[in-house]
């Protein structure tokens, strides 16, 4: 957990800066949780091409991935660390349980939706950087069963959504999952996790943001 003697606490005085593209589920992550601790709006959102060698994100994050926030002198990338700290610069405790049992329950969650989301990225950039005689089919077909496990994982579980406008990060990372999984058209997450369709309205219904962080064409 981000010991909050380390942050830097600029609420009122500057906008943090957003690093973004509306199809990425890692951003829609922040974009959400941004949304649900009440901290939107001090979000300015900065549309990056991680492909374009010139874009300003490799200044930000040497890796050329988003998202990436800055916030003053502040910069963090890596979704994961974001919303950690995003939830102990509006008090803590809201998104990820400050320690014990649930605290690692709720990470694990979230790192289970991490890795359903790489994998379907993967799957997009083998189509998308390949040349068509170079497509790897076998590889494809290893990532879409890593998803297929990840749904059937969570599916076993019945969640119910309950919890109204904060859900938590597994929550969030999980509305992303199923909606970048649609947009993106990989496989029918509902042939492997029909119960998922209840929960997705539920969150969908309550959780704030939810529309207006979307991918494009959702």
């Amino acid at each position: 957990m981000l010991a909050l003697d380390t942050l830097i606490y600029l609420r009122g005085q500057s906008q943090m800066k957003l690093s973004h593209s509306q199809s990425s589920p890692f951003v829609r992550k922040v974009k959400l949780a941004a949304h649900a601790l009440g901290l939107a709006d001090e979000l300015e959102l900065v549309e990056t091409n991680t492909m374009d060698a010139n874009d300003p994100i490799r200044l930000v994050n040497p890796l050329g991935k988003i998202p990436a926030l800055e916030d003053g002198r502040t910069i963090l990338y890596d979704s994961r660390v974001i919303v950690e700290y995003l939830d102990a610069k509006a008090g803590g405790d809201k998104l990820i349980p400050a320690s014990g049992a649930a605290r690692f329950e709720t990470l694990t969650r979230a790192a289970l939706m991490d890795g359903i989301m790489d994998a379907a990225i993967l799957v997009v950039y083998e189509g998308r950087m390949r040349p068509e005689d170079k497509y790897v089919e076998s590889f494809v077909t290893y990532q879409r069963e890593k998803i297929q496990r990840g749904l059937e994982v969570i599916a076993a579980s019945s969640p119910k959504y309950r919890n109204g406008a904060m859900p938590d990060a597994g929550e969030i990372a999980l509305a992303c999952v199923l909606d970048y999984l649609d947009f993106r058209q990989q496989l029918n997450w509902r042939d492997h996790a029909s119960n998922l369709q209840d929960w997705l309205a539920d969150f969908a219904a309550a959780a704030p943001g939810y529309e207006a962080t979307l991918p494009p064409t959702a």
